[in-house]
Order: C-alpha cells, then sequence, then structure tokens
C-alpha cells in the first residue's frame, strides 16, 4: 500500500520512450556502420556489437512491456510487446509470456520453474544433484559442468535452444500472429544485411549477434536466481520463497542499463508490474521488512555475482560426485 501512495507504480513514459528510442537509433547505427564504412573486419565486428547491444536492450526492455508495466492498456502493452519482442527481436511475444508467468509464480522451484529445467545438461542447487545421482539416468559429468557452462551455457542458450523453442511454440499451438511478427524481423533482417553482405556473411552476422547476446542476458539471468536456493515445491510462504530464491546486485548507471535493472531483482519479484526505473525507490523499504522478520536480504556486485554462478555450478557439481559415488559403493 505504502508503494502504491508513493506513486510507484506510475510509469515514467518518457524513460520508456527514451529507452525505445536509444534501441531503434542502435539498430539504425548497426546497419549504417556497414553501409557507410563497407564490409571490411572493423565495420562488421562494430555493427555487430552494436546489433547485439539492440538485442540485449530490447529484451529488457520488452520484459517491462510484457508484465504490463508500462501502459496500464493491456491492448497498447501487447502492440509493444508484439513489436520489441516480434518485429525488433525476432521471439515469440506469447512463448516469453508462457515461460516467464511460470518462473515468476515459482522461482527456483524444481518441476515448476521452467528456468531450474536443466538437469540434461546442468545439475544446480542443493538437492537437484543428488535426485540426479540417485536416479543415474544422465552420463553427463556435471562434476565439470563449471568448466563446461562456459561452452553450452552462455554460446548456445539463444542461438540453439531458445531459436528452437520459440518456433515449437509457435507451430504447436498455432500462434499465426506470433509467426508473423517473427517472420518480419528476419524478412527485414536478410533484406537489409544480405544486400551487403551475401548470404553467407549475413548468417554469420547473425548467429555472431545471437551469441553475444546469449552471452550477455545468460550472464545477468543467472546471476539473480542460480546461486540461490533451488529445491522441490515446499509450499513456503510467498514473500520467504521470492526471497530465497533471488538476490541484488549493487546499483550503479551502468548496472542498471546493462542488467535492465534487474539488479533489483528481489523488489522485481516482489512487484512485478512496478515500473523497473522505480525500484531502487521501494529497496530500502524492502530491506527494513526482511530486517524486522529476519529474512535474509543479499547484494552483491555484479562480478561477485557473475563468479558466484561458477561457484555455485561447482559446488552442485561437487554435490552430484559425493552422491553418485555413495550410491555405487551401497
Amino acid at each position: 500500500e505504502n508503494a502504491e501512495k508513493m506513486g510507484l507504480f506510475k510509469p515514467s513514459y518518457l524513460f520508456f520512450f527514451l529507452h525505445l528510442a536509444h534501441i531503434i537509433a542502435m539498430e539504425v547505427m548497426a546497419y549504417l556502420t556497414l553501409y557507410y564504412f563497407g564490409t571490411g573486419w572493423i565495420p562488421f565486428l562494430v555493427s555487430v556489437c552494436l546489433y547485439s547491444t539492440v538485442q540485449a536492450q530490447c529484451g529488457w526492455l520488452q520484459h517491462d512491456f510484457g508484465h504490463l508495466s508500462v501502459f496500464k492498456n493491456t491492448t497498447f502493452d501487447h502492440m509493444v510487446h508484439f513489436f520489441t519482442m516480434g518485429f525488433t527481436k525476432g521471439a515469440s511475444p506469447s512463448w516469453w509470456n508462457h515461460m516467464h508467468y511460470q518462473h515468476h509464480a515459482k522461482p527456483n522451484v524444481m518441476g515448476k520453474d521452467p528456468d531450474v529445467r536443466v538437469d540434461q545438461l546442468f545439475v544446480v542447487g542443493e538437492k537437484m544433484p543428488l535426485e540426479v545421482a540417485k536416479s543415474k539416468k544422465s552420463n553427463m559429468p556435471y562434476n565439470q559442468q563449471h568448466k563446461y557452462f562456459f561452452f553450452i551455457g552462455p554460446p548456445l542458450l539463444f542461438p540453439v535452444y531458445f531459436q528452437f523453442m520459440l518456433f515449437r511454440h509457435i507451430f504447436t499451438r498455432r500462434l499465426w500472429k506470433d509467426f508473423i511478427v517473427v517472420m518480419a524481423f528476419y524478412v527485414k533482417f536478410f533484406y537489409l544485411y544480405t544486400s551487403m553482405l551475401g548470404l553467407g556473411w549475413a548468417l554469420v552476422y547473425y548467429e555472431i549477434m545471437r551469441v553475444l547476446e546469449s552471452h550477455w542476458f545468460t550472464w545477468v539471468s543467472q546471476s539473480n536466481h542460480i546461486p540461490m536456493d533451488i529445491d522441490r515445491d515446499t509450499a513456503e510462504p510467498w514473500i520467504r520463497l521470492q526471497m530465497k530464491a533471488t538476490c541484488d546486485i549493487e546499483q550503479s548507471f551502468f548496472n542498471d542499463w546493462f542488467t535492465g535493472h534487474l539488479n533489483f531483482q528481489i523488489e522485481h519479484h516482489l512487484f512485478p508490474t512496478m515500473p523497473r526505473h522505480n525500484l531502487y525507490k521501494i529497496q530500502p523499504l524492502v530491506q527494513s521488512l526482511c530486517k524486522k522478520h529476519g529474512i535474509p536480504y543479499q547484494m552483491k556486485t555484479l562480478s561477485q555475482s557473475f563468479i558466484d554462478i561458477v561457484k555455485s555450478l561447482k559446488h552442485s557439481g561437487q554435490l552430484w560426485e559425493a552422491a553418485l559415488h555413495a550410491h555405487h559403493v551401497s
């Protein structure tokens, strides 16, 4: 209620307009770089970096419209969501909603949160390694997962896994509206870039862009959740569940921009429809609430949160190894 009184659910249209404007400006610059400076290595790399930034930033922006936190009018929010997620990013808005709403309801709950369904490749948290070791279903060398994460985690999440999942979602559910917007993205991209690069290099450009965007997204999105508590559904009180599954990253202009304000992940999970430029204002209230009820509230630096992803993967991998040996012995 305090948040309502303080006007923290009121979006700043200027903030979202400028955000969208800086994305469109970079998309134009990515094209013009190749158009003006030719297709040598340097313009090529500069252009790819710009386009990857467009994709990552648009990923953060579409998140706001997906949560309907900008216009309180769902039609408007959906329209802009289709423009940002569909036409600018080439992904399916419906698929994103389907995945993301489940994640919010039960963050880090095994079997309920799609973001921790990774057991074919990784074991996360304290419980999953033991269950996977017990079932003996998988042949992955999980004790090496903190090393192979670098090769199959960040680089492949978008170009391989998400690309497959979103088309599967579109076709199995016959989402023709999504299909048209996604196709519009591909037509736009290949029309503009094939003329300058030829089809082969346009494909290379596209893949590099997806791999870079994928690194950016994976490190940021996992830093708030993987190093935290991951468990079966124990029907915990909602606020405690959200707090155990989430941590914050320090506030700075760069961190806000780089993570799309997901450095306020705790606040976002408690107030998913609050516009993200207001999350920092609610932070002190959340901190004092946690203190009062003895709930731990974790805050890290950006680099520490990245290190913790690898550390927690290593830790879970060791738990799996120990459990596997224990089962062999018994």
